[in-house]
């Protein structure tokens, strides 16, 4: 992968990033997707933030090599710190990290959001965590998708901006939109997960110690509902 040939994970989030954005991709590590949306006149100017000294050199070397210190600002900040004000940033994307570490970098840095922003947002995990501050902080979900590559599954979610919105718990945990859906990729990864869920209570059996109740409920809960999803 590079700035040239995105991975179809990456490229399912650019296709995401509203047309003429003023995109902040934080945690860009290499640079690669700003990079390859302002080559391809996709967005107006970016920044890229990373927090790492490595992959933010990286990044400003993907920006130099391909000529884009004018439209493409690579800062070395944690998380959100990477944008200020006069940035005039329109849309948000943060990927390949933990749900929980997303929702993370979005609390630290919420301040420094308008809320005009759209958010693309692609969990390794974590999912629900990340869904349930979306949803404390009135973004609503207006897209989401499953992909599955190289033997992982990975979502994207997509929210922005709105008066007040309300999940159940089971929309938290699948997704409200993906639980319409029901895509090949969306019940396959459920599927296995719900193989995960039962091989996990088996285990609980077995152990010698045992296991807190509250684990049990939680696990037995998740395998509950995977099952009436599934039915």
């Amino acid at each position: 992968m590079n700035e040239h040939t995105l991975s179809m994970r990456l490229e399912r989030v650019a296709a995401h990033v509203p047309a003429g954005a003023r995109l902040a991709d934080i945690g860009s590590d290499h640079g690669y997707l700003p990079v390859a949306l302002a080559r391809r006149g996709a967005i107006i100017a970016a920044v890229a933030g990373e927090v790492a000294l490595t992959p933010y050199q990286a990044a400003q070397r993907t920006v130099r090599d391909n000529g884009l210190e004018d439209r493409i600002t690579v800062r070395h900040a944690s998380g959100l710190a990477a944008i200020v004000p006069n940035d005039g940033i329109t849309a948000v994307s943060i990927c390949g990290m933990g749900g929980e570490t997303i929702r993370d970098i979005l609390e630290a840095g919420k301040q420094l959001l308008g809320g005009h922003e759209r958010l693309v947002l692609q969990p390794n995990g974590g999912e629900q965590a990340l869904r349930h501050w979306l949803m404390d902080n009135d973004y609503r979900i207006i897209c989401e998708e499953v992909l599955r590559e190289n033997r992982f599954d990975y979502e994207i979610i997509v929210a922005e901006r709105a008066e007040s919105v309300s999940y159940s718990a089971e929309q938290l945990y699948f997704g409200p939109l993906l639980m319409q859906a029901r895509s090949p990729a969306f019940l396959f990864k459920w599927q296995r997960m719900l193989r995960q869920k039962h091989q996990t209570l088996a285990n609980f059996a077995r152990a010698r110690q045992p296991v807190p109740e509250e684990k049990v409920r939680d696990i037995t809960r998740q395998a509950q509902w995977i099952t009436e999803l599934l039915a």
